[in-house]
């Protein structure tokens, strides 16, 4: 069976009256060199073990089954269950875990399911909970790489630089955590159903160390949340009605200079270093 292959796709889905959930956001493979090339662009080996976060069929779980250690996959869908149970019964080195991937603990997954091996994570994500998956993936602090398809606008935006429209609170989120890379984008076609919009894969290798010295984290991404709360706003305005300091606009105004910076500055122009500047002086500056 080729799990890319519409007419099989279609033969096994009718098989297990599987039925496609929108809320789900269910689009399935049907061209073989995009799961190849995901798998390659993870490095899993046998001295790896994936987390997988919603395998679908099981055309990913098989190219990374083919290279990995191990891999564990997480599905939500419980129709999909039987179905994986079918396609992955070759591969010994597989287990499908049910459940939902955002109520599960990754870094203590990935220790339980990988004892001895280096984790990475690897995934095609469903677009409504991309972003979610990303951060939880991210802050489990544990796998060596994040290899997603992703929506391609998501992936843009992970990667923009400050100054473009692409730019925001979430890019500034992944870049100082990890260094993201665009690695090749996946047309509509290559799915069943096609979506609307094109994919990508992405790959962010966590730092290992940060890239900017904070005052304080939390402080910092309050911040940067703040200055892209009202994207049309100048900085100084935009801090004002959304930071909750117990700084008043003219102590922001004076943080904002004392950090090299002119008020009327918007806040996608900003770097993590701009950002951990202002950071610092509202830190000084607060009572």
């Amino acid at each position: 069976m080729d799990l890319c292959n519409e007419k099989d796709i279609r033969a096994l889905l009718g098989r297990h009256g599987f039925r496609f959930s929108k809320s789900m956001g269910q689009n399935f493979l049907i061209e073989g060199w995009v799961p190849r090339d995901i798998a390659d662009a993870s490095g899993a080996d046998e001295h790896c073990g994936v987390l997988e976060i919603g395998p679908g069929i099981g055309p990913l779980t098989v190219q990374l089954a083919q290279r990995a250690g191990r891999v564990a996959a997480v599905e939500l869908d419980k129709s999909l269950l039987p179905i994986l149970d079918e396609t992955l019964a070759p591969y010994d080195n597989v287990t499908i875990i049910p459940g939902d991937a955002m109520k599960l603990d990754l870094a203590a997954l990935a220790a339980e399911q990988f004892p001895g091996l280096t984790p990475l994570a690897c995934a095609n994500l469903p677009y409504n909970i991309t972003t979610p998956v990303i951060t939880a993936l991210i802050e489990a602090g544990c796998f060596q790489a994040i290899t997603v398809m992703i929506q391609r606008e998501v992936a843009l935006r992970i990667c923009a630089a400050p100054g473009s429209a692409d730019y925001g609170a979430f890019s500034l989120f992944c870049q100082y955590y990890t260094t993201p890379e665009l690695l090749f984008q996946v047309p509509p076609e290559c799915f069943l159903p096609a979506p609307k919009v094109t994919s990508a894969v992405i790959r962010l290798v966590p730092r290992q160390t940060p890239p900017q010295d904070l005052v304080e984290e939390k402080l910092f991404f309050r911040v940067v949340k703040a200055a892209f709360a009202q994207r049309r706003k100048t900085l100084l305005n935009t801090l004002s009605s959304s930071l909750g300091s117990s700084l008043d606009k003219d102590g922001l105004r004076q943080a904002i200079q004392e950090a090299g910076l002119s008020p009327d500055v918007r806040g996608e122009r900003l770097g993590i270093a701009e950002f951990a500047a202002l950071a610092a002086k509202i830190r000084d500056l607060e009572p």
